[in-house]
This record gives structure tokens, sequence and C-alpha cells, in this order.
């Protein structure tokens, strides 16, 4: 039986954005302990290797130039950045936030994986993993950028997928629920409650559970996928038909 590694190669040159978030910095810390070369990615004023503002093509192509210019080459491309603070009821949601979310969750990974292309297409390994949300198949009242806007990456991921196959660059997607970030684990306990109720695990992702999966798809392990959304939600879509009781 031919066996494959659950983990990038040592050496894999990655590029991270959102990499001061929670999500983005666990991703960027564990692979760095498995022997990745890394290059994190946020907007100006955060503590990382670059500071660009991914909703600008410009910045976004300049930022992505010089981390292939550090890395040597480029393996790895990972879009965890994203804004999901906007809440308003869909029938006065203004359109300029509207459109900051779409921009900051949809046209950023675009313009990142645009970007990265060039470099990707050279490498004997590469794969691009975005980070999408439960919100864009399940829809979450009050927040309908960010709903649509992390729909969109989905169609995007499906279509990257099949444009660059035959070239041997692999395009995937997490699908994730609540995860242990600060600012989810500084809900109100009430609506942190409320939350975890439709849940049928009771908890949220650790950290380690996300950057397990997206250390998985980018692995030689996962080497034969492409175009798909792995959906981490704790057993979430059990819980409107009762299965898991």
């Amino acid at each position: 039986m031919t066996e494959f590694s659950t983990v990038p190669e040592p050496g894999t040159r990655v590029l991270v954005t959102g990499a001061a978030g929670g999500v983005g910095r666990a991703l960027g810390e564990a692979l760095a302990k498995l022997g990745a070369v890394v290059v994190g990615v946020d907007r100006p004023g955060a503590d990382v290797d670059l500071e660009a503002d991914l909703a600008d093509e410009a910045a976004t192509g300049r930022a992505v130039a010089e981390a292939v210019r550090r890395l040597g080459g480029l393996d790895a491309l990972v879009g965890a950045a994203g804004v999901v603070d906007t809440v308003h009821r869909a029938s006065t949601f203004p359109a300029d936030a509207f459109r900051f979310d779409v921009n900051a969750n949809l046209s950023a990974q675009f313009f990142v994986a645009q970007a990265a292309y060039p470099a990707l297409r050279e490498s004997s390994n590469a794969s691009v993993v975005f980070f999408s949300s439960l919100a864009a198949q399940d829809g979450l009242p009050g927040q309908a950028a960010y709903a649509a806007s992390k729909a969109g990456v989905l169609g995007l991921t499906r279509t990257l997928a099949a444009e660059w196959v035959g070239v041997g660059i692999r395009v995937n997607a997490v699908v994730p629920g609540l995860i242990a970030t600060p600012k989810v684990l500084g809900l109100p306990p009430d609506t942190r409650d409320r939350l975890l109720a439709e849940v049928p695990m009771g908890r949220v992702a650790t950290l380690g559970e996300i950057a397990g999966t997206v250390i998985y798809l980018l692995s030689p392990a996962a080497g034969y996928m492409t175009g798909q959304a792995l959906r981490l939600d704790g057993g979430g879509g059990l819980a409107r038909s009762g299965l898991h009781r």
C-alpha cells in the first residue's frame, strides 16, 4: 500500500493571509513547527511579516511579489483573511458596508490568488486553501454581506480549481463554524450558549482542529483533492434532522 504524508513536505513555502488573527497565527505557527517556511500578511498596523490592504489590487500584488521574493517561490497559499463584524438587517443594510464586506471577504481572496498564480504554477505541489464559513451554506441572519461573500468564496474555489487543475494547482476550501478565537470566546455567555445549542458536539472547534484540516489539504495525502469544501461544524448539519439524538 502506498503511503502519503499528511503534512506538507519540509521546506514548503507558504503565504498565509489574515496572519495576525487567531486562526491565521495558529496556522502559521503550526506550519513552521512542521518545517514549512511561512510568510504572513495582514492589514496595515498588524504584527505580521507583511502589511497590505488585500482589498486593494495593487497593494495585494506588491505584497504577494514581496512574499514570493522572500520565500524564493511559492508552494501554497492559505486565504484566512476576512471580516465578520458588520451586523445589519438585510432590509436596511448600508450599501457601503455591504461592499466593504464583499471586498474584504471575496475580492481580496481573488486578488491574492491571482497575484500568486505565476509563482504557484512553478511549484511541483501547489495548493490553495480558502476560508469560507457555515454562513455561506446555512445563511446568517443579520449578516447578509458576510454570508454572501463567503458563499462567493465557494464559487471561487470551484472555478479556480477547474481552471488551474491543468497546471497542477489544487484549490480547496474549509467551511468552519464556531472556532475558539478570542472573539468567539469573548461572546456573552448567553449568546455563546445559544449558538452552541445548534452544535451537536456542544463545543467550538479548537484552533488546532482548524489548522490540522488546512495542513492536511496542503499535504501530499490530499493530492487527489481539488474543488472541494470541507465543512467543520461539530455535526451542526445534523441538528435539524435530529439524527444526533
